[in-house]
């Protein structure tokens, strides 16, 4: 019988992140949207890793209440650029103000790096990770655990590619020339802070065993 992962994600996309790199066997991963989670999750923590771990203990609480055994992931992440003290952080993807548009939120990084010269970057990645099952008869959730992953860079003079999202066409990272963008997605994965995450992650489970 294969374990079950629950990735706190609607996005059927982040699934094969997690299989590719902790593996198939034995394992079954599925999203919120699989296991019929529709309940909010408010987001409102003042960290990547308070909303990770938000994210991680609202949906292993749902499953302890269903008696579902499975391991939780959720993860939280998003770019800090230093010379503006670590803007936009956590509000990465609402950057302009509203939620989800790419155009506007890099044109608001641009205007704020204009005559800035120190443009160092990274992208970074807090992931939650909890376990739900029974122990001596009576269901538990374990405390979360976090793992973290970055990925250092630049921040671009003008946006470049077309293959990424969110920041992609700006964020250059270290030991490159070309934009996260402009990066096939096998290559983006392999520095990606979200895979150096979840790399951590296995590394520690795969010393427990």
């Amino acid at each position: 019988m294969k374990h079950l992962f629950v990735i706190a994600t609607g996005n059927p996309g982040k699934i094969r992140d997690f299989a590719h790199i902790l593996g198939t066997e034995n394992k079954e991963f599925k999203t919120l949207k699989d296991i019929g989670f529709t309940d909010d999750i408010v987001e409102d923590g003042d960290s990547f890793e308070a909303n990770a771990i938000i994210k991680s203990s609202t949906v292993a609480k749902w499953l302890c209440e269903k008696k579902i055994e499975a391991s939780v992931l959720a993860d939280d992440s998003g770019l800090e650029v230093f010379a503006l003290n670590g803007e936009p952080g956590i509000y990465s993807a609402r950057y302009c103000g509203y939620h989800g548009n790419d155009q506007a939120n890099n044109d608001k990084l641009m205007q704020k790096l204009e005559g800035v010269k120190d443009r160092s970057a990274r992208y970074f990645c807090a992931l939650s990770y909890q376990k739900v099952g029974e122990v001596d008869g009576k269901w538990t959730v374990s405390e979360p655990k976090i793992y973290e992953g970055e990925c250092r860079g630049q921040i671009n003079f003008a946006p470049a590619g077309d293959m990424g999202f969110g920041y992609d066409p700006l964020f250059v990272p270290d030991g490159f020339d070309r934009t996260f963008a402009q990066m096939e997605l096998a290559e983006k994965k392999g520095i990606s802070h979200r895979g150096n995450a979840i790399r951590a992650m296995k590394t520690d489970l795969d010393g427990r065993t």
